[in-house]
């Protein structure tokens, strides 16, 4: 069955598309600062929900989510650099809670942060900055599996 839609409906699309990168070009240039969802949404003149799902829909992931993998990108970078502790890195990138940094970095990532300074580090040596990141990259929209609990 094939759907018409209105040439209103396709520029109605188009606007928020254009919002929406808007939305995700000040996600990737603030991280470090102070976002929320509903800060986000006045920047463009939405409701936070209308924003959220219109993001959801289009990019697969909510603003938070996307923010937050953002920051965790930063964050291993940093760790790998080794010059800062774990703290001064979750406040850097604009976490205001180490927990929620933390558990975040350990959902995306696979392992705490305090393990992945040390592993990384070694795993890196020689690596050029821009391989090294590549190679590194969190995975986006599938988070690291759960082990499988141990029956004994």
């Amino acid at each position: 069955m094939a759907y018409v839609t209105s040439r209103a409906d396709s520029e109605q699309r188009l606007r928020d598309l254009a919002l929406l990168r808007r939305v995700r070009d000040r996600i990737d240039r603030d991280y470090a600062r102070p976002l929320d969802v509903e800060a986000l949404a006045r920047g463009v003149h939405m409701s936070a929900g209308h924003l959220s799902r219109l993001f959801r829909s289009s990019y697969g992931e909510s603003p938070y989510s996307y923010l937050m993998t953002r920051r965790i990108e930063r964050a291993m970078a940093l760790l790998r650099r080794g010059d800062l502790t774990v703290t001064e890195v979750c406040f850097t990138v604009g976490c205001s809670s180490l927990g929620t940094f933390s558990t975040r970095f350990t959902e995306l990532v696979g392992v705490p942060p305090s393990t992945y300074r040390r592993q990384a580090a070694e795993a890196t040596v020689g690596m050029a900055p821009c391989v090294a990141k590549r190679v590194t990259r969190p995975i986006r929209n599938r988070e690291v599996p759960a082990s499988e609990p141990q029956l004994t």
